[in-house]
């Protein structure tokens, strides 16, 4: 691409490199080793989560590199730098989870920072853990500058005993060790065998939904999100990337032009239909907050209830995202669900088509079983349920993929903390038939919206994924598998009906229809309000305190600032 298509005057990057007064500026990128052809180049951020922390992220900073010179290649001048990520597989089960949706907003912050302070014209996103993709995406369309989403891939699954797995299997592994159905050595070998490669978790679960995301939303490139990564492929679409964020750059095709209420649907509806994370409500709202589009838990759930559910993917199903590559990968998915009228295919993407003209050379692969057509689904709705009712008037959220009994019935057992809950799983100290309250874990309360799956694996290792149900105002992983209920809202920190519960309160739960119930009155638990007090918190200082300060509820994404509504201007057009 010639570089003379760039009006350096329009572009952000001229308050660092055009004009006299710029020199002192200009004085640091020539001690950077940039040539003055580099310099009179569009900047371009490459942004990556890599760290250290955790195989989510370690193969990154490498894939940076084959992204820097696809930019290069298309005569823009690549600056890497990197964020910060908190893997969730990591700080499960602890007071660390409490850092895990704080860290998407600052991912988010720490990008508009980066590129603002900078400069910088164009910006391509790589994300591996969970929170670190919404987090990218979310600075993509707030800065709303072209920019291209790269996941980091999958990792590959483990084997253990002649059959795949994955890190579920292992949480699910602490429960069944906990009641003796795992031998000591049995679970040390499972724990060293069931992440064999670097990449993010391997089935549907949070971080592989939101890939699905970002192909369905538009702004990755076909197939890129699907290859594992330690396949060589993702080079390739690495470099491809950093060429087509200039082609976006020349043609000013940006993220807010791509990513639209209809997008949005687009998104909500591959959740469904792969059977992905709960999480996925927090996040598809969070990005629309960021463009001044309302999109909240309620819209995503009316787009689950009428998606079919196609994809046969763990924790629900049998396979993992490898698997779904190898198959026909992501489009694969989506062409079956546009062929059926699912998806809206006048969307643009960041190919410079729509979705419909990326879809027209993707053909059906009857030689599968990964993905079932749209019109002979697993199931006929989608593989997440939203929820309503008196115990939740802002809603909640359930994934059903894979579950049989989808009404549940009984008594509260209530804890003020993920911990208590725990220890009473891991002492066996509940009884068939309750439903398990875990409260003060939402936004405000936690702060930070942990999730459960420690919890919640531990039941299933147990052989209790079925025997009891488990409600909270916090969140759950998307390896969470049985009647765990999350996100639901008002939280009881700010006291919802949640927060006014007392063991014995019958419940009722039904994903068929849609509602979660506590067998009170209104003026029940009006009275049990006038009694209620907020609860006090440990995080009166530092990150949390400042989080819980801001923080909206879960039903609008748990979002930290007004969002596009109060724009007067965004980054693009400064």
């Amino acid at each position: 691409m010639d570089a003379k298509v760039f009006d350096k005057s329009k572009l952000p990057s001229r308050y660092v490199t055009s004009g006299p007064q710029r020199a002192p500026h200009r004085s640091y990128l020539y001690a950077m080793g940039l040539s003055q052809e580099q310099i009179g180049q569009p900047l371009v951020g490459v942004a990556s989560c890599w760290n250290e922390a955790a195989p989510c992220n370690i193969a990154l900073m490498r894939q940076a590199q084959a992204v820097k010179k696809g930019v290069a290649t298309a005569n823009g001048t690549p600056r890497e730098f990197c964020t910060i990520t908190v893997t969730d597989g990591i700080a499960m089960g602890h007071e660390g989870m409490k850092s895990s949706l704080v860290s998407r907003d600052v991912i988010t912050d720490s990008v508009e920072l980066t590129m603002r302070g900078h400069c910088y014209d164009a910006l391509v996103g790589l994300a591996g853990c969970d929170k670190s993709l919404p987090g990218m995406m979310m600075a993509m369309v707030r800065l709303n500058v072209p920019s291209v989403f790269l996941y980091g891939g999958s990792i590959l699954p483990g084997t253990f005993k002649g059959r795949q797995v994955t890190v579920q299997d292992v949480f699910e592994a602490v429960g069944m060790h906990s009641v003796g159905k795992m031998s000591d050595e049995d679970l040390e070998e499972l724990e060293q065998v069931a992440c064999p490669s670097a990449g993010s978790c391997g089935a549907q679960f949070t971080a592989n939904t939101m890939a699905t995301v970002a192909e369905a939303i538009g702004l990755a490139l076909p197939y890129s999100c699907g290859a594992p990564a330690p396949y060589e492929i993702r080079d390739r679409f690495c470099a491809a990337a950093g060429e087509k964020v200039m082609e976006l750059l020349a043609r000013n095709i940006r993220p807010r032009d791509i990513v639209t209420r209809e997008a949005l649907e687009n998104a909500a509806t591959v959740v469904a239909a792969s059977g992905g994370s709960t999480n996925a409500a927090l996040h598809l709202p969070a990005i629309a907050n960021e463009i001044g589009i309302d999109f909240d838990l309620f819209d995503v759930a009316e787009i689950f209830k009428k998606t079919p559910y196609i994809a046969d993917l763990k924790p629900g199903g049998k396979y993992v995202a490898k698997d779904m590559f190898e198959v026909g990968g992501i489009p694969l998915l989506m062409k079956t669900l546009l062929d059926n009228g699912f998806l809206h295919g006048d969307c643009m993407t960041v190919t410079g088509r729509t979705m419909a003209e990326n879809m027209e050379s993707v053909e059906w692969n009857d030689d599968q079983d990964v993905v079932y057509p749209a019109n002979n689904p697993i199931t006929p709705t989608g593989g997440v349920v939203g929820l309503s009712g008196n115990l939740a008037p802002e809603g909640a959220i359930v994934k059903v993929a894979g579950m049989s009994n989808l009404k549940f019935n009984g008594p509260a057992r209530c804890f003020d903390s993920e911990e208590e809950c725990f220890e009473a799983v891991q002492n066996r100290s509940y009884k068939e038939g309750e439903v398990l309250v875990i409260r003060y874990e939402g936004p405000v309360g936690g702060p930070g919206m942990r999730e459960m799956l420690a919890t919640t694996a531990a039941l299933y290792g147990q052989g209790m994924g079925d025997k009891v149900a488990l409600i909270t105002d916090g969140r759950f992983s998307g390896a969470t598998r049985g009647f765990c209920i999350g996100h639901v809202g008002p939280e009881a920190a700010v006291g919802g009906p949640i927060g006014l519960l007392v063991d014995g309160d019958m419940i009722s739960l039904d994903a068929v229809e849609g509602t979660i119930s506590v067998d009170l009155t209104d003026d029940e638990l009006a009275e049990r309000k006038k009694a209620w007090k907020p609860r006090e918190t440990d995080h009166t200082s530092g990150v949390l305190w400042k989080y819980a300060q801001t923080v909206g509820p879960a039903r609008d994404g748990a979002v930290t600032h007004p969002g596009g509504k109060a724009e007067k201007v965004t980054y693009a057009d400064i």
